[in-house]
């Protein structure tokens, strides 16, 4: 008899998880259900105050695009740091960001405390955001945009005329060709620019992956931007690219987001809600903008390839005119902007690293193993790792040998060598590079010529386009139709649908605070919710299927139709051509450059300062080594605070001395070490210069056989006893 209880409860515990499970499940979905109400009413709102950036820092206006000559609907703001920071230190190098006009809103480069914006502000640094209003002025184009980008950049500079440098941009995502742009053609502005998700060269990617770019031969080319355009009146609705966006992942966009909400209602929503307050504020472009987007760089990839000029064609942007550091931080779980179009754009300006040396430019790119495109703006663990070591080393990129590096960083640890020479919890590092690693990252350029075609393709459409069928749109269209369009977008329908202008709404709201008092949460261990995280799974997986097999389907149409033979012949491209780059320049010009660049530095040879000869035995002694640590720059800014030098060398004289002294070492070694005789005179000189070479190399560690090789040969050359001798005679005296 005693059995009979336990057999009862056995019985009836099924039943007890099934009232359990349908309990909390009704519960969740009127509270899910809230949560769309919510987020509805929130898009609303936003809209009526005008779709200000979403921030999560208080700001000033400082300029407007609006009231320059040639206005645009774009503005800069000074951060105001929170409290319990550190004061604005005016010494410290401006910070600007620029967020992507790609169809939200500004405000992700500062979504959170954690945030590129955060990082420089715990550090000190006075930070400018540069946003952008929800409708474009008339007559806005992309020249206009850049030419207000430098009025801003000017005004910063005006502000902090004590700063150590040219303000420090970032530009986020497509906000990074506008900034490239912007630093080709004034590269006076600017100091070092960082391209964060930054899509450059729009052709790369490796085959298998990266569908997003097969999109333009998809689609015919450029024509249904203008298409887009004319049904909005002559405006573009940025909901169009997120729309796009959001069919890149439908398992994610139709599944794993919304479910994620459902199943963690008890603590999710606000960071839903905070998040879909900037994903759904979509914001205008002109349709000249979105034709000139398309046609330059979505399909046309002009940029890198030196073709985009200046509306009256007297201006041709090179990006080999930059002359401050490049920053480029891609991830490879990035499938909006894939390291190969973040960093392709080095191959096709430079054949070799020496042609980026000849050009004085120093280019730094960092690769995380996993975030996604919009993680490496909001990640908080990307935002204390990469972001905060690239800004903190800073001064130590702008002051690098020209060439190309790769930033590596890892944790540090408690026996790591000249721990006291590091900043923060990780070791930044830059590994020097070759091109040919940048092409290792892919699988070949072979099959970018099919992009070519499409180019050829897409002009061809195009004309017909504006020629025959937009006359038509645009007599057809006006301000009321453009406006039903822009609603009807699904991207807002689905949000005003659940909002409070809804009736059938009005009661959720109601039920929803009628859940949250008598809520009554299912146990972690019931068999149905078991079950519901088992099915919640295998519709992603099948979402996830779907759109592996619509990607491979893609792939496998495009190449057949824009890799065929025919149809490159048939819109005007040789079997065996190859693009001809704008880029591209006679021999003879390069070689005069070469020679103009040597007869410049001849002189300096035998002639300089104790700093140039002091440089010049570092790059010398370091050459070997392939590599360029933060400890002995740390150490020697150490030095120079010690020694108060630091007010008189500046970083701008730094900079220019490293990249002179390297130029030498690099051209001729040989005189290059001779000359340290006169550069550094008498023997006090010398033994300093050496001793300091010394100690800044043993701050990595145990000096390496080829550097102490080459410190012996600096110090036969300079006939000075090394220091071990020196000490040894010393002792014995």
């Amino acid at each position: 008899m005693s059995d009979v209880p336990d057999a009862v409860k056995r019985l009836a515990a099924p039943a007890q998880d099934a009232a359990e499970y349908w309990v909390d499940a009704w519960q969740r979905g009127t509270l899910f259900l809230d949560v769309l109400r919510q987020r509805g009413d929130l898009y609303i709102d936003h809209m009526h105050a005008g779709k200000p950036p979403v921030l999560t820092f208080d700001y000033e206006l400082v300029a407007s695009g609006r009231d320059l000559p040639a206005p645009a609907n774009y503005a800069l703001a000074r951060i105001i740091a929170p409290p319990g920071l550190p004061a604005m230190d005016p010494k410290k190098r401006p910070f600007v960001v620029i967020d992507p006009r790609a169809g939200h809103g500004p405000g992700i480069g500062g979504f959170k405390m954690d945030s590129e914006i955060g990082i420089a502000l715990q550090q000190g640094h006075p930070c400018y955001f540069v946003f952008f209003y929800p409708r474009p002025e008339p007559g806005q184009t992309i020249e206009r945009v850049a030419r207000t980008e430098a009025a801003f950049l000017e005004r910063v500079a005006e502000l902090h005329p004590d700063a150590e440098g040219q303000p420090f941009v970032i530009g986020n995502c497509q906000g990074g060709w506008a900034l490239m742009i912007l630093a080709a053609s004034e590269p006076e502005r600017v100091g070092p620019i960082l391209l964060a998700g930054s899509p450059i060269s729009y052709w790369a990617g490796v085959e298998g992956k990266n569908p997003m770019r097969y999109s333009g031969g998809m689609l015919g080319g450029t024509w249904l931007a203008s298409l887009a355009g004319d049904l909005g009146n002559g405006t573009f609705d940025g909901a169009y690219l997120v729309n796009n966006f959001e069919q890149m992942n439908p398992a994610n966009t139709y599944w794993k987001k919304l479910y994620n909400v459902y199943s963690h209602i008890d603590t999710e929503p606000p960071r839903f809600l905070e998040f879909e307050r900037w994903w759904g504020g979509h914001f205008l472009m002109n349709k000249e903008e979105m034709e000139w987007i398309t046609q330059n760089l979505f399909v046309g990839n002009r940029l890198s390839a030196g073709e985009v000029v200046s509306a009256n064609g007297e201006i041709r942007i090179d990006l080999r005119n930059i002359r401050s550091p490049v920053i480029v931080f891609a991830s490879w779980g990035d499938d909006i902007t894939p390291p190969q179009q973040a960093l392709n754009w080095i191959p096709d300006l430079y054949d070799s690293v020496e042609a980026i040396r000849l050009h004085e430019q120093t280019i730094v790119y960092c690769l995380n193993e996993k975030i996604g495109h919009l993680g490496i703006f909001v990640s908080a663990g990307v935002a204390k790792k990469e972001h905060a070591e690239l800004i903190s080393a800073l001064d130590l990129i702008d002051t690098l040998p020209p060439g190309l590096y790769e930033a590596v960083i890892e944790d540090t640890r408690p026996d790591l060598p000249g721990l006291e020479f590091v900043e923060g919890r990780y070791l930044i590092r830059f590994e020097m590079r070759e091109i040919e690693d940048i092409l290792a990252l892919g699988d070949g350029r072979d099959h970018e010529r099919a992009f070519e075609v499409v180019e050829r393709v897409a002009e061809i459409n195009q004309g017909i386009y504006d020629t025959f069928l937009s006359p038509w749109v645009k007599a057809l269209s006006n301000p009321w139709t453009a406006q039903w369009n822009m609603h009807m977008n699904p991207a807002r329908v689905e949000r005003w649908l659940f909002s409070d202008l809804n009736p059938a709404m009005w009661g959720v709201k109601m039920l929803a605070d009628t859940a949250r008092q008598n809520r009554h949460a299912v146990s972690s261990d019931n068999a149905l919710l078991a079950g519901e995280y088992a099915m919640s799974h295998a519709i992603g997986q099948g979402l996830d299927g779907y759109r592996a097999g619509r990607d491979s389907a893609v792939e496998l149409i495009f190449k057949s139709i824009y890799g065929s033979p025919w149809l490159a012949a048939l819109v005007g491209l040789k079997p065996a051509s190859a693009r001809r780059r704008a880029l591209e320049t006679n021999s003879w010009i390069e070689e005069e450059f070469k020679r103009l660049k040597r007869r410049e530095l001849e002189a300096t040879f035998e002639h300089g300062t104790l700093l140039d000869g002091a440089i010049r035995m570092l790059i010398y002694c370091g050459r070997d080594l392939h590599v360029v640590d933060e400890r002995p720059f740390n150490a020697m800014r150490h030095m120079l605070r010690e020694s108060g030098l630091d007010d008189r060398i500046r970083i701008a004289e730094l900079k220019q001395v490293v990249k002179r002294q390297t130029f030498l070492v690099l051209w001729n070694e040989e005189r290059a070490l001779a000359g340290l005789a006169r550069l550094l005179p008498t023997p006090a000189d010398r033994r300093r210069a050496l001793d300091v070479v010394r100690t800044l190399a043993a701050t990595r560690g145990e000096i390496v056989p080829a550097q102490q090789a080459r410190l012996d040969r600096v110090a036969e050359v300079l006939a000075i006893e090394p220091r071990e001798k020196r000490v040894k005679s010393a002792q014995a005296s």
